[in-house]
């Protein structure tokens, strides 16, 4: 994770020289979610919320996007806000990271528990590293989600890999990108992506620089009937 920090932040910023913990609070489709980001060298990006993650899920607000009862997983969940957030809407989420990230995940899925219960199931927070062990997580999922996974060119054909795996019932894919030119995230929409998927870019923001794809698996990928 150290190395995935270098390659978001300047070495001269010094961040998360420190530990510190900060505590947002997010509010969409009327749900409030207090997240605590705790910044460290061992968590590095996914001590955050990105702000991918707050325009996917605007975008999610304008399209009246209905969650409830869907089958959700989040790849590089971080904080787990996106998760949180589905679920309180009523999906059923599994949230996924590296094994380092998955606490902080768990204790704001703890915290943003309803007085009244989870309206489905709680979130179920897992361990992915992408081209590895895909295949222990189903490929019969409605929705495969990520925020801000696009940085490290070396990890494109991993995380194609994964997505072709649990994509395979048909689910439907929302990424949301900073679009760092250093980082090549462009390269993976236009080059990486439309090897096995269709790709439509959903929204653009040039004042954020940040991007929304939808994706879903070409017919000859798939192993059962697409659900949309």
């Amino acid at each position: 994770m150290d190395e995935e920090a270098d390659e978001v932040f300047p070495a001269e910023d010094h961040l998360f020289e420190d530990s510190f913990s900060k505590e947002c609070t997010f509010s969409f489709f009327g749900q409030e979610c207090k997240i605590n980001q705790s910044f460290s060298a061992s968590l590095g990006v996914a001590a955050s919320v990105w702000d991918a993650a707050i325009h996917l899920c605007r975008f999610f607000e304008q399209i009246s996007l209905d969650l409830s009862g869907k089958r959700v997983i989040e790849l590089g969940a971080g904080t787990g806000f996106l998760s949180i957030l589905a679920a309180r809407l009523g999906a059923r989420v599994t949230l996924t990271d590296l094994p380092l990230a998955i606490p902080q995940a768990v204790r704001n899925i703890k915290a943003n528990t309803p007085m009244t219960g989870w309206p489905s199931e709680a979130p179920i927070a897992a361990p992915l590293c992408w081209g590895q062990d895909q295949e222990n997580f189903s490929s019969d999922w409605d929705f495969v989600l990520g925020t801000d996974i696009i940085y490290m060119p070396e990890t494109f054909p991993l995380l194609l890999d994964t997505l072709v795996h649990l994509c395979g019932g048909g689910a439907m894919v929302f990424l949301s990108s900073k679009m760092r030119r250093e980082h090549h995230t462009q390269d993976f929409y236009d080059n990486w992506l439309p090897q096995k998927f269709e790709v439509e870019l959903v929204q653009t923001e040039p004042e954020s620089n940040i991007n929304i794809y939808k994706a879903a698996l070409r017919a000859e990928g798939l192993t059962k009937t697409p659900k949309y």
